[in-house]
């Protein structure tokens, strides 16, 4: 697959889940943040699965679990309390320094050491990012804000073992995406019932809601964000993820009728050009997608490149 048609293949993800905001707000049932994670997550996992008829084998059952643990089963929760406890857009902000997360991440695991010029990228993201959704408004919550930071964290930390593992040979990304949706997915059922109660009575447009969510925000979105890592570095496809708050942001200025400011259009501008300067110049080529279906080649070559690593330090 070209660069350019994995970068822009990859770009969905942010693109669809910088909607889940106004379809929450417009179509779901209010308060039911832990239920709305289990109906992205579990669905369209069982559909996936379905889809690709095949299960882990061996050491896979308890990865699928670590990574659907990751970028599912904490990450949802976590995403949804921040949320709900920090003040206007602080958890955006946070999450966008996700990039950053990952280079440190990426330069311990996959030892691929950020350059400067990853790094300010990043930061021009996350300060594009903050002009475009941060609001003067209240006290940071502690719990809110760890919840922020647990969420950014487990993210990264799930991105850049899903690059380190690869896939078994024989297993596509549609196999892998159904595998971390449906462990995620029965790692939330739990919590939610117990801190949210039985499912609430759901009407035509909650379910078309659901639906939504579910099909375009979470199956096709997580199976070519995971397709995508396979064919960009971690980082790069990290640096994508300024897509999403942007794309919220001129969702609620063109469906919901919320004004935008000269600085946020400001803030808008720097957090997409640094997104498209991330993806110009990798530091390194990006790894081939048929390399990286096979996780003991991807763990292989890391092993190699850190050897590689201590004799130059």
């Amino acid at each position: 697959m070209k660069r350019a048609t994995a970068i822009l293949l990859t770009a969905y993800a942010p693109l669809t889940w910088g909607s889940t905001y106004a379809v929450t707000t417009e179509f779901l049932p209010a308060d039911r943040p832990l239920f709305t994670g289990l109906m992205r997550a579990l669905p369209a996992g069982l559909l996936l699965l379905l889809i690709a008829r095949r299960l882990p084998r061996g050491e896979w059952w308890w990865k699928s679990l670590v990574l659907g643990a990751l970028n599912i089963g904490a990450f949802f929760p976590l995403l949804f309390l921040s949320a709900y406890r920090l003040p206007g857009g602080m958890a955006a902000v946070v999450g966008s320094v996700g990039p950053l997360f990952v280079a440190g991440l990426a330069a311990l695991l996959l030892a691929d050491r950020p350059s400067p010029r990853t790094l300010l990228t990043g930061a021009a993201a996350a300060l594009g990012v903050s002009l475009v959704v941060l609001r003067a408004a209240g006290a940071l919550d502690a719990v809110g804000l760890l919840a922020a930071v647990g969420s950014t964290a487990s993210m990264s930390t799930g991105t850049v073992l899903t690059k380190r593992w690869g896939r078994p040979d024989g297993v596509g990304p549609l196999a892998l995406t159904g595998w971390q949706l449906t462990a995620g997915g029965l790692l939330i059922a739990p919590v939610a019932l117990l801190v949210e109660g039985a499912p609430p009575a759901l009407d035509g447009r909650n379910i078309a809601g659901y639906v939504y969510l579910s099909l375009a925000g979470t199956a096709v979105a997580y199976w070519l964000w995971f397709r995508g890592i396979g064919s960009l570095s971690a980082t790069q496809a990290s640096l994508l993820g300024p897509l999403s708050p942007l794309t919220a942001a001129v969702i609620g200025w063109a469906a919901l009728g919320q004004a935008l400011t000269a600085v946020q259009l400001g803030g808008m501008a720097l957090a997409f050009a640094a997104t498209v300067f991330g993806q110009l110049r990798p530091g390194r080529p990006a790894t081939d997608p048929e390399t990286f279906s096979s996780g003991s080649k991807t763990e292989r070559k890391v092993s190699m490149d850190l050897e590689n690593a201590a004799v130059r330090r």
